[in-house]
């Protein structure tokens, strides 16, 4: 860890001084650094553990969550990136702005601002502690009760990870994801392959073959009513969650806006995307492998992949193991922190400090990342003594940001340049439902509706709101504004890669069915 964070200092000294460079990484960010970034700022503990789990106690059907992304990053490479490139913006919010106005990039701003302080950045920091936590029984090692040890592993993975975000900007967070990002992949390699030596005696094959023979229905991927995932979301809200997370969701998109050229961007997008339809094998395979050497007995589900990690891995790489998962919850929490204080000082600090310089932007921002993290600290332990309610609205309450910021990115791409261009009050209109409609919905009356299909639901019925605005009062056709901050020239290969990536999206679908190994 101590190697990562001087590699990183060492990448990025004297290269914050600047708005560009510190928000944006000076857009100097090549393919590399941004699939590895946008690697590590996805997957987490919480998939770790989580998917690990979910497998462990029903099938493969939540990879859908990681692999159907492809679908979502494919549109971000090929349509929604170069407009962003174009106008050489620093967040989603200013974007927006010169498709609507400066209302509509308040309020955008400020659902993305209080869905991350109130409940992602806190559950990416408790998440990532918990795992921590029973990984590494943080409390035996330092002799004091689980409360305590929460707390400790919390502010010190909190500590750290604001030092990143605060005082390197996004190239320091981006440099520390891909560093961490090749030990996740040597670890998540790792523990299944030991895991499958184990199963089968020593010998991979066998352990292989013993998974696919005993309990095929474990591998099954089409999931059912009853299971986490039914495969009907997958044409429904499944497509609109992984489009607003890859395409529109501030803190992933961020590290696309620090592109050196379109087709670094392009090429970093599109690898990302192929080491998302390795997830089945690293984060949920182990969970399989779990159930077939413990059966379904163990306490909680969650307990799978702890359990498995500390049986196979040899004791020389559980120091190492320990600094991955502290590169996984650091990157997510980093990520996070800097891209809410980006928000802060560049869509409400700036519109009202207009002259406000270089310096002074990095100043507010440092102040507000470091406000947040101190905010998430106090509010994050909270989580310990509701877990299982709070769990549920964390994962609902993402709905109340991410149709409504899709809807209109989508309107925006879809009829700035016609005769009827949605008015800012149409975007603002269907903000204003979408609260008030999803809350009821969700935290008032039972619908029965799954929240995914919910989704589906809630977006169509807000693009037809925007749709009657720009029918019956359009804005004029707009020519949007050209930077050109950075060489525009597309990645010769984006179409062809995109093509092989979702092609590879339905070989792994087809592969964990009933006509491939759950048969």
């Amino acid at each position: 860890m101590a190697l990562v964070a001087l590699i990183s200092w060492f990448r990025t000294r004297g290269q914050t001084h600047t708005r560009d460079g510190y928000f944006l990484a000076g857009h100097g960010l090549s393919g590399t650094f941004i699939a590895g970034s946008l690697l590590l700022t996805n997957l987490s503990a919480e998939q770790l553990v989580g998917l690990n789990g979910s497998a462990y106690a029903f099938n493969l059907s939540s990879m859908a969550w990681e692999v159907t992304a492809a679908v979502a990053i494919v549109l971000m490479a090929l349509i929604l990136l170069p407009r962003y490139l174009t106008g050489g913006f620093t967040t989603l919010p200013e974007y927006l702005e010169t498709r609507f106005d400066a209302r509509v990039r308040r309020a955008t701003a400020l659902l993305f601002l209080l869905g991350y302080c109130l409940i992602t950045i806190p559950s990416v920091l408790y998440s990532g502690s918990l795992a921590v936590l029973q990984l590494f029984d943080v409390p035996a090692l330092l002799d004091i009760d689980r409360s305590a040890a929460l707390l400790i592993t919390l502010w010190i993975i909190g500590l750290i990870g604001a030092a990143y975000a605060v005082f390197g900007g996004l190239k320091a967070v981006a440099v520390s994801d891909t560093l961490n990002g090749v030990g996740l992949l040597v670890i998540g390699v790792l523990v299944p392959v030991l895991g499958l030596m184990k199963l089968g005696g020593g010998d991979v094959l066998a352990g292989t073959a013993m998974l696919v023979a005993s309990h095929p229905e474990k591998l099954n991927a089409i999931g059912s009513s009853t299971d986490p995932t039914p495969f009907g979301t997958l044409f429904s809200g499944m497509i609109l969650a992984n489009l607003f997370y890859w395409g529109t969701n501030q803190y992933v998109i961020q590290r696309t806006l620090g592109a050196s050229s379109l087709a670094e961007g392009q090429k970093g997008v599109l690898i990302s995307g192929f080491f998302k339809l390795t997830v089945p094998f690293m984060m949920m395979i182990p969970g399989v492998i779990a159930f077939h050497l413990y059966g379904p007995g163990l306490t909680s589900m969650d307990d799978a992949y702890p359990r498995l990690v500390r049986e196979v891995l040899p004791v020389g790489f559980a120091g190492f193991f320990l600094a991955v998962l502290l590169g996984a919850v650091l990157s997510s929490f980093n990520s996070l922190l800097n891209s809410a204080s980006t928000l802060f000082a560049v869509d409400l600090y700036q519109p009202f400090r207009p002259r406000a310089d270089d310096r002074e932007l990095i100043r507010v921002a440092r102040l507000a990342g470091t406000g947040l993290a101190l905010f998430s600290f106090f509010i994050a332990p909270l989580l310990q003594y509701a877990p299982e309610g709070l769990w549920q609205l964390i994962r609902r309450f993402t709905g109340f940001y991410n149709v409504p910021i899709l809807a209109i990115v989508v309107m925006a791409v879809l009829t700035s340049r016609t005769r009827h261009r949605v008015p800012p009050a149409g975007a603002l209109t269907a903000i204003g439902f979408h609260l008030v409609a999803y809350g009821v919905l969700t935290f008032v009356w039972d619908s029965g509706i799954h929240f995914i299909h919910l989704y589906a639901l809630l977006f169509a019925v807000e693009v037809g709101i925007m749709a009657v605005f720009a029918g019956s009062r359009p804005a004029e056709p707009l020519v949007p504004p050209a930077a050109h901050a950075v060489d525009m020239t597309p990645w010769p290969h984006a179409r062809i890669v995109s093509l092989l990536l979702l092609t590879a999206m339905v070989a792994v679908y087809v592969l964990f069915s009933p006509i491939g190994v759950a048969g």
